[in-house]
């Protein structure tokens, strides 16, 4: 175990400074990390907001922004895949007000996406839906404060559906999360997440929200940036001037620098505009400048559009990186107004009132098990799924 876990993270690093290719130049468009110190952040984006100066200018850099992510994650080169989600529904609960069940779904053929999907008990035609991605923690959808943000907002009458990571839960064809296309294969995911939330017949397509914390707010932001159909965004701690992300699945791809462009996830957060986004942030950890730079950079591109009143920040300097409950009825409020959601659904008093959900054990939240295994077809490791994509 301690060779395989050494051998992952010589590769992390190899893919890091060399690219995906393996070529035998540093990768100088790749933005890692603390890229930047908070004092260069800061500058950097006064640099950047000199490039434009109205609607025009600003949407010509978002469209460069645009095609530098896809471009950069190769998510231009993936398969043309049109419905066949093949959903495979299990272990359907009632409980007070919500229904949890376990799912399956095809990502591309011989790849699955694995999670759990809350529903509304009493749903009388189309109900919004919110995507649920996570962050860093190998059984992170199995934790109380995950199935209790998609429980309460299931209530509140959304059709949620939380997925697994790269390489965490039951996402395991991958030899490890830190594979070289991770980023590429979560943004895949969660934009065939997305359609097939879409796809059924008790969802509401204009009523669209996706929120997660940490690498869930990563994901996040990443996909509201190139998808217009995520109508409200909350990206949780995670958007910053000069921190680029820890991992291979949100720098490990050149989605932020091209001989063309610079930019970073204040500008990626930033293509969300003029749909509502909601930065919540904190003062123990890289979002802690928000309200004095990340902010203030966005709402200048939301005036562009007269639409300042459409993106909020909830900061709490007091607290540290999580999507504890402060963070999560934040939400709440920002999706229940801009989601019509149900807000008499739950107890309001004086904030939300979580007590009502049902905490299930980890292994009944699982995908796969005797009686649901792995489908015959899956692919296995890294190099059958990098082979079947012939990524150029």
């Amino acid at each position: 175990m301690k060779r395989i876990n050494i051998l992952n993270y010589i590769l992390t690093f190899t893919i890091l400074i060399f690219g995906f290719k393996g070529n035998c130049q540093k990768n100088e468009n790749l933005c890692v990390g603390r890229y930047w110190t908070e004092d260069e952040a800061n500058l950097k984006m006064k640099e950047f907001a000199s490039t434009w100066n109205d609607l025009p200018s600003w949407e010509k850099r978002a469209k460069t922004i645009k095609e530098g992510i896809i471009k950069g994650m190769k998510l231009d080169q993936m398969p043309k895949i049109e419905g066949n989600f093949d959903a495979h529904i299990t272990n359907s609960r009632v409980f007070d007000g919500y229904i949890v069940e376990n799912i399956r779904i095809t990502s591309f053929p011989g790849f699955y996406i694995t999670g759990n999907l809350y529903r509304p008990v009493n749903s009388d035609g189309k109900n919004a839906a919110v995507l649920s991605p996570h962050g860093h923690l190998q059984d992170k959808r199995l934790t109380h404060y995950v199935q209790t943000r998609c429980a309460v907002l299931a209530r509140m009458g959304a059709v949620v559906f939380a997925y697994d990571m790269v390489g965490h839960g039951d996402s395991h064809q991958v030899d490890s999360h830190r594979m070289p296309i991770a980023l590429l294969l979560q943004t895949w995911n969660s934009k065939r997440v997305l359609e097939y939330l879409i796809s059924r017949p008790d969802v509401d397509p204009a009523r669209i929200g996706m929120t997660g914390g940490s690498g869930g707010g990563t994901q996040t932001f990443v996909l509201t940036a190139i998808d217009d159909r995520i109508t409200a965004s909350v990206p949780c701690v995670q958007v910053s001037a000069h921190f680029f992300g820890g991992c291979i699945c949100e720098s490990g791809m050149p989605i932020h620098k091209s001989k063309n462009h610079q930019t970073n996830n204040v500008e990626i957060a930033a293509l969300c505009a003029p749909r509502p986004m909601l930065l919540i942030s904190d003062g123990n950890d890289w979002t802690r400048n928000t309200p004095r730079i990340e902010y203030p950079y966005i709402q200048k591109i939301y005036a562009l559009y007269n639409a300042e009143h459409k993106v909020e920040n909830v900061h709490l300097p007091l607290e540290k990186h999580d999507y504890g409950y402060s963070k999560r009825t934040a939400m709440y409020n920002f999706f229940a107004h801009h989601l019509n959601l149900n807000t008499g659904a739950v107890d309001w008093t004086p904030s939300v009132n979580e007590d009502f959900v049902t905490i299930l054990p980890g292994n009944q939240l699982k995908i796969y098990d005797e009686s649901n295994p792995i489908p015959a077809d899956a692919l296995k490791g890294d190099d059958a799924i990098i082979k079947y994509l012939n990524l150029k």
